[in-house]
């Protein structure tokens, strides 16, 4: 990108931020500082590599389960926040995704025998809430998550990331709590965004094992953009003696070791050929339902492959506004929204989440986020296009 496009866009991200207060989770952005990809696309970070969703279920050791947990937890990272680019290209905003949008895609590593898939929906709008579904029924693994993004703006943009995944192994009756994490965004003086990761996350399986993560990064004594340091241990040991080490940088590569001996068990590089994403596969746009993601956003995304900004403002207002038009009639009428393929489910309810929490600080605030969202049973393998009829995202 060209000294002058830099310039142009860190201008008109600066007037932008500084005309809105609070929250920015539903402030639509410049169309120039959007990513070609919705919110509910986010997902796909934990399932676009099929081998390691799948080691855990495959792996005897109790032990290495946790690592290998945690391996996935780190290689989802670079995807989900280096939204349509990469280090060393500025990220953009996901377009907001609007209620009831749906993303519905696979991916397969034949090498690996192993296959996922993903069901991601915007189970709410005021607050934005996406929950998604993960599995490799074949290998019997699956993780059930929700969020709800808080935005705001403080001289850098603070992402805030309220709710969970709950990691479940079929073969072994095992949970993970899997937490998301903080990221603050930043490098607005230089016109290339990027972000970071801040505080110190912990997994927690019902096997009894924890992995904790660390995060630095720049700005710190001897500080490097997306640094970390993890390590696994048991939760019952109260000198946390480590079992296995990581460290590295999350948005590039780190080395594992065990920590009992010393010795290098993997050096991951996450621009390796060999661990490359796989192939996602999508039905075809013309064969989508009207409220799967990539129908519903094609003319946005068209203008945006153009470079057609005008055309982008356009088709994304027309969306923007059918949806304010349908809640106006939902409230006039007294209709209330059903999601399509997830349920809220009271805190009370959610056992798993309190027995791998305790001890551990996190919190559920379901009270931010409508409940707690869980795929409802059966309905992935139910549900049927045209999935609300004849009613679409324009009325």
């Amino acid at each position: 990108m060209d000294g002058k496009s830099v310039s142009s866009r860190l201008r008109e991200l600066v007037k932008f931020l500084a005309t809105v207060q609070g929250d920015l989770s539903n402030v639509t952005g410049p169309p120039s500082l959007l990513a070609p990809s919705s919110v509910v696309e986010a997902g796909q970070c934990w399932a676009e590599r099929p081998a390691v969703f799948a080691a855990p279920a495959l792996e005897p050791d109790v032990e290495k389960r946790s690592l290998l947990v945690l391996k996935w937890f780190l290689t989802s990272l670079r995807s989900q926040l280096y939204v349509a680019g990469a280090p060393g290209i500025s990220i953009r905003k996901p377009l907001n995704a609007f209620l009831g949008e749906l993303f519905l895609a696979s991916w397969t590593d034949a090498e690996a025998k192993a296959s996922t898939s993903i069901v991601a929906e915007q189970v709410s709008h005021h607050p934005p809430i996406t929950a998604m579904h993960v599995a490799d029924k074949g290998n019997g693994i699956r993780a059930d998550g929700y969020a709800r993004v808080e935005m705001t703006f403080n001289g850098s943009v603070n992402i805030r990331q309220v709710g969970h995944a709950v990691l479940h192994i079929d073969r072994y009756d095992e949970d993970y709590l899997v937490p998301l994490p903080d990221v603050k965004v930043r490098g607005f003086l230089s016109g290339c965004m990027y972000p970071e990761i801040t505080g110190t996350y912990t997994i927690a399986a019902s096997s009894g094992f924890v992995a904790e993560v660390r995060f630095s990064g720049e700005g710190l004594i001897r500080g490097k953009r997306n640094a970390f340091e993890a390590r696994v241990f048991r939760k019952d040991d109260a000198a946390k003696r480590s079992i296995y080490e990581v460290s590295g940088i999350w948005s590039d590569g780190w080395t594992a070791k065990d920590a009992r001996t010393g010795e290098v068990m993997e050096k991951y590089v996450v621009d390796a050929p060999e661990n490359a994403t796989a192939p996602m596969s999508v039905d075809p746009v013309d064969a989508q339902d009207p409220w799967e993601s990539r129908r519903a956003w094609g003319g946005v995304l068209s203008g945006m492959a153009a470079g057609d900004m005008r055309t982008v403002l356009a088709e994304k207002t027309r969306i923007e506004q059918a949806q304010r038009q349908m809640r106006a009639c939902e409230a006039a009428t007294g209709h209330v929204w059903r999601p399509l393929l997830f349920r809220s489910l009271a805190p009370e309810d959610h056992a798993v989440f309190h027995t791998l929490s305790e001890g551990i600080p996190v919190q559920l605030n379901s009270d931010k986020t409508n409940g707690v969202w869980r795929i409802e049973d059966g309905c992935v393998d139910s549900v049927q296009r045209p999935f609300r009829g004849e009613l679409t995202p324009l009325g």
